[in-house]
């Protein structure tokens, strides 16, 4: 095992590689990244915020729409939760939303933590719009597409579900909720749901209609845009600095000898597979390399080393450019191999 500094330094030339490529290669206009430890960490920015809009060079500080990354978030609260004794992973949504004989009820928060709930993969709200129904009742309602825990199939549905499930059980909007729990305590003073002023310290995302500015400083996600911008699935934004406190502080959780350190540390542990993609509680994970990350659609990931307590954050609004995956799906696999292989001798060239 290599000395921290020595790890720190290599991944972080390795993840300056491959962000110089993707920034050549027209993936986004700008990105920053953060590769760290509990001690020390390596940042860098690269690019401009947005071209036309805010032509300064992003910061650590530079707000991001983070989009799925609003997941882990919403795991960390069901943690809390969990640790508290309000909510159990492997009872029924019912027990928390009220008796029901309807297709989604006996939905676990297990379930939808590892994304086996068989829950509708496409998330069309608008279909709901002033039907005078609660969205948690439509979606109960919904016919399943498959038994659950049958197959694993990323979709947002079950977040948002749990998102609603928490708000119930504490009693609290999800977005006091997450400033109470995450992000005063742990000194993320940046992190938000929206809107934000539309500013240079905020990085625009799409323009979905030529000739229209960009969405910018408000959620992209249009499920969460159609739940006011707060959502269990998306709708956060944050900065660089403040994903790095984040990414601390799970670890440092994990650590605990405490309901949320085992909470965390069996997150890691592989709950689901499915076509070579392997799902713990809220994380896709390698056990080979003892490595768990998300991603987020605007282009947004977060990258944990459990055991070594060491992590990556890369924030890019490469939405803003292209929905196209490509160029993202490729920085991110060079993220993967900077933090799961440079210990085994990759070369911080990339």
């Amino acid at each position: 095992m290599p000395e921290r500094t020595d790890w720190i330094d290599a991944a972080a030339e390795h993840l300056d590689n491959a962000v110089t490529r993707f920034l050549d290669a027209g993936g986004a206009p700008g990105a920053v990244a953060v590769t760290g430890d509990a001690v020390e960490t390596r940042s860098l920015a690269r690019g401009v915020v947005a071209p036309g809009f805010a032509e300064v060079t992003p910061t650590a500080d530079t707000r991001y729409d983070i989009a799925s990354l609003t997941k882990t978030m919403t795991w960390l609260l069901a943690g809390f939760s969990v640790a508290d004794g309000d909510l159990e992973l492997d009872k029924p949504v019912s027990t928390y939303l009220g008796p029901s004989t309807h297709p989604a009820s006996g939905l676990t928060v297990r379930q939808m933590l590892g994304h086996t709930t068989g829950l509708r993969s496409a998330t069309r709200f608008d279909e709901y719009l002033a039907s005078g129904v609660p969205l948690v009742e439509h979606i109960l309602r919904e016919e399943l597409e498959t038994q659950p825990g049958q197959r694993m199939r990323y979709i947002n549905r079950g977040f948002i579900l749990l998102g609603l499930v928490l708000e119930r059980v504490t009693g609290q909007n999800l977005d006091v909720l997450a400033a109470e729990r995450i992000w005063r305590p742990w000194q993320m003073h940046s992190t938000s749901y929206g809107p934000l002023p539309a500013d240079e310290h905020v990085a625009p995302t799409e323009r979905r209609l030529i000739g229209t500015r960009p969405t910018w400083g408000v959620v992209h996600d249009e499920s969460a845009a159609l739940m006011g911008g707060v959502a269990g699935h998306a709708g956060v934004f944050s900065t660089a600095a403040d994903m790095v406190r984040f990414a601390r502080g799970i670890l440092g959780a994990r650590q605990e000898d405490s309901p949320l350190g085992r909470y965390v540390h069996d997150s890691f542990r592989v709950y689901a597979s499915q076509d070579g993609t392997r799902r713990g509680l809220g994380w896709i994970v390698v056990p080979e390399s003892g490595t768990a990350y998300h991603h987020g659609f605007t282009g947004t990931s977060l990258y944990l080393s459990p055991d070594s307590d060491r992590f990556m954050v890369v924030l890019t609004n490469a939405v803003f450019v292209s929905r196209d995956r490509r160029r993202l799906k490729a920085l991110r696999a060079d993220a993967l191999v900077a933090m799961s292989t440079v210990d085994q001798g990759v070369s911080g060239k990339g």
